[in-house]
């Protein structure tokens, strides 16, 4: 089991930073990579970066390319999500997620290469 936190959300303006963090717990070891998620109000869950341990290897989605940072640091078990040039549409509840089976880049992109999810924090841009 892989228990995952999120903290680092809240309000900015438009153009403004944040990061998120997620702190993960239990058999972390096994994780072989980590991801973040997006979800607005009626929407989907979509994908917005992944990090592949093995390699460092990043990915992101067209619309934070340029914008967002997927970080790591193994030895405290976490994962970053720095968020620079905020918009409104940015505005989402953004879950981190673990995958304890391999992960490849055209893997990374679908929620259920992921086994275990935080329980989402909020992310508000306003306008």
């Amino acid at each position: 089991q892989v228990q995952l936190v999120e903290s680092g959300g809240g309000l900015v303006q438009t153009g403004g930073s944040l990061r998120l963090s997620c702190a993960a717990s239990g058999r972390t070891f096994s994780t072989y990579a980590m991801g973040w998620f997006r979800q607005a109000p009626g929407k989907e869950r979509d994908f917005v970066a992944a990090i592949i341990w093995s390699g460092e290897n990043r990915y992101y989605s067209d619309s934070v390319k340029g914008r967002f940072t997927i970080s790591g640091d193994n030895a405290v078990n976490t994962v970053y999500l720095q968020m620079d040039s905020l918009k409104p549409e940015d505005t989402a509840v953004y879950y981190c997620a673990a995958a304890v089976r391999p992960v490849w880049r055209g893997t990374s992109y679908f929620s259920t290469t992921y086994d275990y999810w935080g329980q989402g924090i909020q992310v508000t841009v306003s306008s």
